[in-house]
């Protein structure tokens, strides 16, 4: 058998190539593994390599860089990269410097991006290369790049009342004078607690910040201030702080940077449940008129304590028509009987005094008997505008529920301070006096009666707004604008009259205010109430408006101006500034009339300026005529 034939070489292919190029491989890792084997054991170029574990840049002043530290063995060319989780560069810090041997150099990192912007918290690294010796190391330990404050909470403050189905406010002093026991959630180091008072106008800081351990969860505030005195009634916030690692502040409510006071924004609530009230009375009347000789229901929060009560009438003599006195937080009754009036009723417990009104309608109607013949005036009280002007805290966020605050309110609280609602005694205090001292008749009710179950208004020559009446229904406001068109009259005594809506729910909740709009509920455009020094002077007058006066109006010193007329009517009467703006004004607007005082707190002047009494007696003939 003959041998087999021996296999040509391939052209082109030394014969031993394969076996050179193999035993290079293998050397070549030998090598590479002796090299590292050097390296490994040989001295780390960068040498006490320092750094923060976690930083915040958020301006606060505190942790607001990571810090890195460190020392060559050898002197170099470095470039130093910060890397995110994925390994990618996000900043280069240092760009090719030279560094000398074995001195301490110290380099820092905003939390910026190349481009300037934030770079996103969470975990990176940094890489640092040496140039000379042609190596790049990454640190093998990261650091944290932390933003996010601590979530901080105030979860309650004593125990919710039996049957409270909703958050409400700890009131103090409590009824078994235990101090307010504050609940909360702060994961944070350095917590504190700190309480403020938030009543409009009176925003401050009371008592704090106190110091509390960490993990506390509970802290109680007596209801003193910082000096150990009693606070003042009104609306206050527990505000707890603490820290995380990284230097964030975790703030249960948001402070202000400039003034360490909470931030309130408009339209919304704090956050959590951290109100306190301080009160030692509350009353809350009826939110529409009592019929005379009906049996009306109050309630009265005596802290438990017994209370005296009267009943008087506005303007009315010193004596009570009624009193009595009661310990059961439910006071029932009779409202007195005769013309229609408005009341005070006023309570005494603990030392201190409310009066709060109570309005009060006649039995006998002065409206005709059907919109067929139409007579007499009907009084309208702004009570949802005093509600929505009264700072109580209805949901224990400690701010005060406000419709300026842009914020729901419920009708069904307690009025504040002392009772009376804003601007009370400069305008529906002194005008409801007035028309009593006057005889005037007329029929008495509120702006929530006319939201609910409203009476028939053509049944009226004229309908009187007393007050402020900031907010109504849209409803109501159509109505208004209806009886007008058809022949009726309205005036207008408040100011920032006529120009917000608001919604009332079927649970007696104020929903939805809406800003001023451009123009009232007649069209016309108002200025805001501005200063006046000067008198106030009759310049039109085509029906007589200022008939048995002078026609000028000394002594405002805070007025509203119109701006412009009234959208498709004609002005007939108008009193200007010394600039000549309308200030009072009275326009046809369909078959009927409109008027606007448009002099803050007219009515307190009823009782002493006689030219203030004449226009007001002139509008009370076109107003029942």
């Amino acid at each position: 058998m003959s041998a087999p034939a021996a296999t040509p070489p391939r052209a082109g292919v030394p014969p031993r190539l394969p076996v050179v190029v193999f035993t290079l491989l293998v050397a070549s890792t030998f090598a590479a593994f002796f090299v590292a084997q050097r390296l490994k054991h040989d001295p780390s170029p960068v040498q006490q390599y320092l750094q923060y574990p976690v930083f915040s840049p958020n301006g606060d002043g505190r942790f607001d860089a990571e810090r890195i530290n460190f020392k060559l063995r050898r002197a170099d060319d470095v470039t130093i990269e910060v890397l995110d989780r994925r390994g990618d560069p996000v900043r280069k810090l240092v760009d090719a410097r030279s560094l000398p041997a074995y001195r301490q150099t110290r380099f820092s990192w905003d939390g910026r991006t190349d481009d300037g912007a934030r770079a996103p918290d969470g975990r990176y690294r940094m890489r640092i290369t040496l140039r000379r010796e042609g190596r790049s190391l990454v640190r093998p330990d990261s650091f944290v790049l932390d933003t996010t404050p601590p979530r901080v909470e105030v979860l309650s403050i004593g125990p919710k009342p039996a049957g409270a189905g909703r958050p409400i406010p700890k009131i103090l002093p409590s009824v078994d004078g235990a101090p307010a026991r504050v609940r909360f959630l702060s994961p944070g180091r350095k917590t504190t607690a700190t309480v403020f008072r938030t009543d409009p106008g009176h925003l401050a800081r009371v008592d704090g910040p106190v110091p509390l351990p960490d993990g506390a969860d509970v802290w109680s505030w007596a209801g003193t201030t910082a000096a150990g005195a009693p606070a003042a009634p009104g609306t206050y916030v527990v505000v707890i702080t603490s820290r995380d690692v990284a230097g964030n502040i975790g703030t249960s409510v948001p402070l202000s940077r400039r003034t360490g006071l909470p931030v309130v924004t408009y339209g919304t609530p704090f956050a959590g449940h951290g109100g306190i009230t301080i009160r030692r009375l509350g009353v809350l009347p009826p939110a529409i008129q009592t019929v005379g000789g009906a049996l009306g229901a109050v309630s009265v929060d005596a802290r438990s304590a017994p209370y005296r009560w009267s009943l008087r009438r506005v303007g009315g003599p010193r004596s009570a028509a009624r009193r009595g006195g009661k310990r059961s937080p439910f006071l029932k009754l009779h409202a007195p009987p005769g013309v229609s009036r408005l009341f005070l009723l006023s309570v005494r417990a603990n030392g201190v005094q409310q009066r709060v009104p109570y309005p009060v309608q006649s039995t006998t109607y002065v409206a005709g008997p059907s919109d067929a013949a139409p007579h007499g005036v009907l009084v309208v009280l702004p009570v949802m505008t005093w509600q929505g002007r009264n700072p109580v805290d209805d949901d224990g966020d400690g701010l005060p529920d406000l419709l300026d605050r842009g914020l729901p309110v419920r009708l069904a609280r307690v009025y504040a301070g002392d009772g009376l609602p804003s601007g009370f005694m400069a305008n529906e205090g002194p005008l409801m006096a007035y028309l009593d001292a006057h005889r005037h008749r007329y029929d008495l009710t509120t702006d929530v009666a006319l939201a609910t179950s409203p009476p028939d208004l053509r049944r009226y020559r004229g309908v009187l707004i007393a007050g402020d009446a900031r907010w109504l229904p849209v409803a109501v406001g159509k109505a208004l604008r209806s009886f007008v068109s058809a022949g009726g009259t309205v005036v207008s005594l408040g100011t920032e009259s006529l120009r917000r809506s608001v919604t009332l729910t079927p649970r007696g909740r104020l929903t939805d205010p809406t800003p001023p709009a451009a123009t009232d509920l007649f069209g016309a455009r108002l200025a805001p109430v501005g200063p006046n020094t000067q008198p106030i002077e009759n310049s039109l007058d085509k029906i007589d408006l200022f008939r048995g006066g002078t026609g000028s109006f000394h002594g405002f010193p805070a007025v509203e101006r119109t701006i412009g007329a009234d959208a498709g009517g004609t002005l007939v009467a108008s009193a200007v500034d010394a600039t000549g703006k309308p200030v009072i004004v009275a326009n046809t607007l369909g078959k009927g009339l409109v008027v606007r005082t448009g002099l803050a707190g007219f009515a307190s002047h009823l009782g002493a300026d006689r030219n203030a009494a004449a226009l007001m007696e002139s509008m009370w003939l076109k107003l029942s005529r």
